[in-house]
């Protein structure tokens, strides 16, 4: 009797060890470029792989008749906010430039490229001259106001434009956009060159753009600052921008620029989150991987050894940086302090972090936080496309307001995530935790490609 409970409690022991943390990193990489496939606006290519999904907003111009149509939904719903999809690209370019290996063993490096370019695409289109970009197309106000699907909306709507120049600067989102393409760039420099020059291209004009007529987007348009205000200035994405363009040309003058704002901007200090907002550790992390001076070496592991060691954890081990969105922070400090592990820098303790933090996300808490992955996902995140059911039914508030599951499965989404004491409620109602985001997915992306490629 006594050995057969022996064998009984060993086998239960086995279960739960092989169970905990023994995901496959790669097919959730793949559900996750679905779900940004999910967000496409647009026209749809050939290929589109989400059924339910068809053109949207072809009409989307800029004040002078630019194109502006394609790019990226920001979340549930369709308003395209460029400053958090610029700082999406660019974790996605870095994972794609850092983690390639990842992509390729799992089969998706051609959908991971898919998806980037759809973004990049949108951004070339919103800096249609060297000193003019585009940073919000949509009436944010009046598409809250509406529950319903992207396609159902009036063809021949012209939405409204926020745009940036000379005389209404922008240069944490005009930085970020330069960063994104000149990451990109490298992204693209072997598959398609002639691609990967023209990203370049429009980086550096950017760059210069930005660094050049000074200040914040949300001075120039205040609208902005109910939605994605900039709250920590734009220091750090002049540097994060200098410092993609320096690794992408190796041209010393941005590695001037650099020094130059590093001392002005105060970028020795320790951030407490990596966000589309503060990209202050990406940035310290990347110059200690492309430099490795000590001041970015120390920087880089100030950042990450306070987010491993001392950070607020929530019980069952999630670093808990904010309540709103707690899991993309956790992703992106995952995914950040995985590249200063490949610096290295305390490279077996930052991993360890890093796979703690994304199988929590994926099961390692009782419950996966992906839609459409694993063990009781969530079923009803707050997305308006994926709750309407097929046309010709209509969709509406009623189909917010539901008990029900979304009618369609957003398969790869990541949502909001749970409270600092792990509690989660699957509430298409509860935006803060419920919500899905282009930034929620990027950093965790990019993680799953750098735990796959260490298997």
């Amino acid at each position: 009797m006594a050995s057969a409970l022996f064998l009984i409690l060993t086998f239960i022991l086995c279960l739960s060890t092989s169970f905990a943390g023994n995901y496959n990193y790669g097919d959730v990489l793949g559900k996750s470029i679905l779900f940004y496939e999910a967000q496409r606006t647009g026209k749809l290519p050939s290929n589109n792989r989400v059924s339910w999904r068809g053109d949207s907003f072809l009409n989307d111009q800029g004040a002078f008749g630019e194109d502006l149509s394609g790019g990226y939904f920001d979340a549930g719903d369709f308003v395209k906010f460029v400053f958090p999809m610029t700082g999406a690209m660019t974790m996605l370019a870095w994972g794609l430039v850092d983690s390639k290996e990842g992509y390729q063993a799992a089969g998706e490096l051609n959908n991971g490229l898919a998806a980037l370019k759809w973004g990049t695409d949108f951004l070339i289109k919103a800096h249609p001259t060297p000193n003019r970009f585009y940073c919000q197309v949509g009436d944010a106000e009046k598409d809250h106001s509406v529950w319903g699907r992207p396609e159902d909306w009036p063809k021949n709507d012209i939405r409204p434009n926020l745009r940036l120049t000379t005389d209404k600067p922008g240069s944490e989102v005009v930085g970020e956009a330069a960063a994104a393409l000149a990451a990109a760039s490298i992204a693209f420099k072997t598959e398609n060159p002639q691609y990967s020059q023209t990203l370049l291209t429009h980086a550096q004009q950017l760059y210069t753009f930005a660094n050049t007529y000074r200040g914040k987007y949300s001075d120039s348009h205040p609208i902005v600052q109910e939605y994605y205000n900039s709250y920590t200035g734009f220091g750090d994405e002049l540097a994060w921008a200098a410092a993609w363009l320096y690794r992408a040309t190796n041209t010393a003058s941005y590695k001037t620029d650099i020094d130059r704002h590093w001392n002005e901007f105060g970028l020795n200090a320790r951030p407490s989150e990596a966000s589309w907002d503060w990209k202050l550790a990406q940035f310290q992390v990347l110059m200690a991987k492309i430099d490795g001076s000590s001041k970015y070496v120390n920087a880089a592991k100030s950042f990450c050894d306070w987010v491993v060691n001392t950070a607020r954890k929530t019980p069952k081990g999630l670093v808990f940086l904010s309540e709103w969105g707690a899991l993309r922070h956790a992703a992106n400090a995952a995914y950040v302090c995985i590249q200063a592990g490949s610096a290295g820098i305390n490279t077996a303790a930052y991993n360890a972090f890093a796979k703690r933090q994304i199988d929590y996300m994926l099961g390692d808490a009782g419950r996966s936080y992906v839609v459409g992955f694993g063990t009781n996902p969530p079923q009803r995140p707050h997305h308006a496309a994926s709750s309407c059911p097929n046309p010709p039914a209509r969709c509406d508030w009623d189909d917010f307001t539901k008990s029900g599951p979304n009618a369609h499965v957003l398969t790869g989404a990541l949502v909001g995530g749970p409270d600092a004491n792990d509690n989660y409620v699957d509430n298409r109602q509860d935006y803060v935790k419920n919500e899905v985001t282009l930034d929620y997915n990027a950093g965790f992306q990019s993680a799953l490609a750098a735990l796959h490629a260490m298997k």
